[in-house]
């Protein structure tokens, strides 16, 4: 029952899936750029970014978890300043054998200190 016109209380979070916080350190890897980022939070369909400095992100992107050694294909959704939503679809592992539209991203993960 609305009373006088009073809003229905929003949802905290707008996501299908529950988010966890991460915190990883990680790097943006794409045509052209590479560059550190923290992997802030993470859910089965989206992350959250905060980038190293101020850059403008492409509309697909590649997420590499460092220390995990996983590769999360990405596209931008929402960017603001130095922080970024990105819809994902799932990770790969960049240990062994990558799929070949991953070489560049496994490269980075190797010059990141990936082993």
């Amino acid at each position: 029952m609305r009373l006088f016109g009073s809003k229905p209380a929003l949802p905290a979070d707008r996501r299908g899936e529950a988010r966890r916080t991460v915190n990883a350190r990680g790097v943006v890897s794409a045509a052209g750029l590479e560059t550190v980022c923290v992997i802030v939070d993470l859910s089965d369909t989206g992350m959250r970014l905060r980038l190293d400095r101020s850059a403008a992100l492409p509309a697909q992107v590649v997420v590499i978890d460092v220390a995990e050694g996983l590769a999360y294909e990405a596209t931008l959704v929402w960017q603001k300043g130095q922080e970024a939503g990105l819809k994902q679809t799932g990770a790969k592992s960049l240990r062994g054998l990558a799929p070949a539209r991953l070489a560049g991203a496994r490269d980075a993960w190797v010059r990141a200190g990936g082993r």
